[in-house]
């Protein structure tokens, strides 16, 4: 039923029905409602103002009394009945606000309003229990009515005055119970929170204050033991500078550490900042300042410990004898060879994967007696691993280098470092250029961690760097090492690393003992032949553990009896059939096709040239990955043919209304370089001359536009290749003449060798005449 009563504003709260308020009178509309309350029953209508404005719910409320308060303004207490919709403003009494109150309809009463109920007081009661209201908990379980249980939110402190009145103005019994119920759990969850982080701290602030207790009375019960008389606790200053007196440390390393144990006294026990400091100095002690292993000077003795190790690599041992042999005059003639500028050494030992370049230090630092330390820089792209972290980021560490010395426990180790061809750089640093310091002689007695922030003398280490190919290299970091390059081995000397080292190694990964098993030598070279072709020995090594696996599952299956003896022809029976084969004969029979050789980063290969000519627009189409260098050689040749079409005999109407194609299996590998000049010249001459290519010819160089052959790189490794695949004879620039010494006497022997000024020359030797027996690869000359 509609009511016309005088209107109280509220401006800061809101009165719910239900509850029981006492307001002070202390404004002039205030107390005007108040006056008017009573020709309309006592009652009046609360309605709150917000940013100007009224709400469009009130509520109906009673003076229960009217009063004073203690020595202030008159005041009343109200009680709130129900809510009521404003509406528009009446005439009536006196000077107040008079308006229309009808009554709300809260909507109808279901199962699901109760269930709501019983969970907002739920969450209200913990809310209340986890802030010590327990008696106010208890007494919420007196409130059942839904609306009544949905009104208490107008006692929360956590709601906001915007809240209360959009709780006021929400009608609806189970939208206001879902409204405030929302808010409740928000509530919760961050009461909760804020429990959860004190709990911890006082955990923390207990468990710190506890360990320092325990502390202080296990150094008392030391004490009073007398455990600790004469020495101080490890950790303290006191020990530390014991140890400090004790070791012979560099003057500027004494320095630091003082600094630092002066700053360390000054800390308080719970500045975190303590177990920093005593982490420096601990991290510093641990560098074997001054602690150098003794050289074993016997040179003979080193050069049997080189030979017993590995077999071949002549350059490398030679340059490891010639550091020895000076260390062991400077002994001799009183010499004390010392670190500092221009002392170091640096290998780099340049090669293709498995000719044993990383287990070669380790037989280094054998030989000379020292500790050896491996430092993997393969995808290394951070600076401070190389240099170290400075102290200033939490987890800092000192860099690669000096946690090798503490590793080796010398300051004089050999360390390897791994793969440095594959460092890269990134927003972190480039590695390579903390390197030029580590890798120069003359810099690096004064390298300088970025964590330890004292110099450090790398020149007494014995550097041996490898890596696959020179290119990825930077050149001022090349230039700072010694680089020896090792090519690969030889069939013989395959043999000798197989016999020697492979076979015994992957006889005990079989578990079987030598009398169990016998592998000829023409076994051994089978295997290499037919099963690998790599520079190497790392698949060679991989085949011959399979075989062993194969004998040992027969042995212990006693489908065999020992002793297994494996010969050439039982090679294939135990790994199935060949893998490689001899194909210059078959690629080079038809017209157009050339072998020529050529630098990977898994050492030489052979590569063919396939040249053909169709009719179209003339032209050139070059296929199979080729690199800039490599197509600007393709033209080259062409255009050297062309131009001398009449000298190699070769009718110019071949030319006309003809396009040429150049392609270079295998067509997924990328390709590039100058030195397949000659060997696309020969195709091409090959294919216009209708004569192929004689098939045991492999040949290398560059081609100029009048025909010159110029000199290109990695000799030792094409030849090799070249005598892998079978090949009789190769073709070379004259000028690479000299570089024949390196490649070993027994494939020297083996081998014809043209050294060719010219691409004439080239062409005598590789293409096929009628009636030369050579085209069929027999009758060759087995030396020059």
């Amino acid at each position: 039923m509609t009511q016309t009563l005088p209107l109280l504003p509220l401006t800061s709260g809101v009165i719910l029905p239900g509850m029981v308020f006492t307001m002070a009178l202390e404004t002039e509309e205030a107390r005007v409602a108040a006056e008017a309350a009573g020709s309309a029953g006592g009652r009046l209508v609360l309605v709150p103002r917000i940013e100007g404005r009224y709400a469009s719910v009130g509520v109906v409320a009673e003076i229960v009394e009217r009063g004073e308060l203690p020595g202030g303004p008159p005041a009343m207490v109200v009680r709130g009945l129900g809510r009521g919709a404003i509406g528009t403003g009446v005439p009536g009494t006196g000077q107040a606000l008079w308006v229309q109150v009808d009554p709300v309809n809260e909507g109808p009463a279901t199962e699901g309003l109760t269930e709501l109920a019983r969970e907002y007081r739920a969450v209200l009661e913990n809310i209340l229990l986890s802030r010590g209201a327990r008696q106010i908990a208890e007494r919420l379980r007196d409130v059942t009515e839904p609306s009544q249980v949905a009104d208490l939110a107008g006692y929360s402190p956590d709601l906001t005055l915007a809240q209360k009145v959009q709780v006021l103005e929400t009608v609806n019994v189970e939208e206001r119970l879902r409204l405030v119920l929302g808010w409740a759990r928000d509530t919760l969850a961050d009461v909760t929170l804020r429990q959860q982080i004190k709990s911890s701290v006082e955990e923390g602030m207990e468990k710190t204050q506890r360990e320092f207790l325990l502390r202080r009375q296990l150094e008392a019960i030391r004490k009073e033991l007398g455990e600790l008389e004469g020495t101080a606790d490890d950790g303290t200053p006191e020990h530390y500078r014991s140890v400090i007196a004790e070791r012979d440390l560099p003057e500027a390393v004494r320095t630091a550490l003082e600094r630092e144990l002066t700053r360390l006294e000054r800390m308080s026990e719970q500045s975190p900042e303590q177990g920093w400091a005593r982490t420096y100095i601990d991290t510093v002690l641990e560098i074997p300042w001054g602690v150098t292993s003794e050289d074993r000077l016997d040179v003979n003795e080193a050069a049997r410990v080189l030979d017993e190790d590995h077999d071949g690599l002549k350059d490398v041992k030679e340059r490891i004898l010639e550091h020895l042999a000076v260390r062991a005059l400077q002994a001799e003639r009183g010499l004390v060879p010392v670190g500092g500028r221009g002392a170091g050494a640096t290998l780099a030992l340049i090669g293709p994967p498995g000719v044993g370049k990383t287990s070669l230090g380790e037989s280094v630092a054998r030989a000379l007696g020292r500790k050896f330390v491996r430092v993997s820089l393969g995808g290394v792209h951070d600076e401070a691993e190389v240099r170290g972290h400075r102290r200033t980021y939490v987890g800092a560490q000192p860099g690669r280098l000096a946690r090798a010395l503490r590793e080796a426990g010398t300051m004089n180790p050999v360390i390897v470092l791994d793969e440095v061809d594959k460092v890269g750089a990134d927003y972190r640093g480039d590695p390579s250029s903390a390197l030029l310091e580590v890798l120069d002689p003359a810099q690096n007695h004064t390298f300088r961690d970025h964590y330890l922030e004292v110099e450090l003398d790398l020149s007494k280490v014995l550097f041996i760097a490898t890596a696959n190919v020179t290119e990825t290299i930077p050149g001022p970091l090349l230039d700072r090492m010694e680089v020896i390059r090792i090519d690969g081995y030889t069939e013989e000397e395959k043999l000798a690393i197989a016999r020697h080292h492979l076979l015994p190694r992957q006889l005990e990964r079989a578990a079987l003992r030598p009398d169990e098993v016998e592998v000829s030598d023409d076994a051994l070279r089978a295997v290499s032949a037919d099963y690998t072709r790599e520079a190497g020995v790392r698949n060679l090594e991989r085949e011959l553990g399979r075989l062993l696996r194969k004998v040992a599952t027969k042995l212990a299956s006693g489908s065999a009896t020992a002793p297994v003896v494996v010969d050439a022809s039982d090679v294939p029976t135990w790994l199935g059939r060949p893998r490689f084969f001899f194909e210059a004969a078959d690629r080079t029979s038809v017209p157009g096709v050339a072998t020529g050789l050529a630098v990977t980063g898994v050492g030489g290969d052979v590569l063919f040239i396939e040249a053909t000519a169709m009719d179209g627009p003339e032209g050139l189409t070059l296929t199979g990955q080729l690199g800039d260098v490599m197509k600007e050689s393709a033209e080259i040749a062409l255009s050297h043919v062309r131009s001398h079409a009449k000298e190699l005999g070769i009718d110019d109407e071949a030319f006309r209304g003809k396009r040429f194609h150049l392609h270079v299996p295998a067509g997924a590998v990328p390709k590039d370089g100058p030195s397949a000049g000659v060997t696309m010249v020969s195709a091409l001459v090959s294919l216009l001359r209708d004569r192929p290519v004689r098939p045991v010819v492999g040949m290398t160089g560059e081609v100029t536009l009048q025909g010159r052959v110029l000199p290109i790189g990695g000799v030792k490794q094409k030849v090799l290749a070249a005598y892998r695949a079978g090949l009789k004879e190769v073709v070379l620039p004259a000028r690479n003449g000299p570089d024949l010494e390196d490649v070993p006497e027994e494939v020297r022997s083996k081998m014809t060798f043209t050294l060719a000024e010219t691409i004439d020359q080239v062409l005598e030797v590789a293409i096929a005449r009628d009636g030369d027996e050579a085209a069929t690869g027999a009758d060759l000359p087995l030396a020059s």
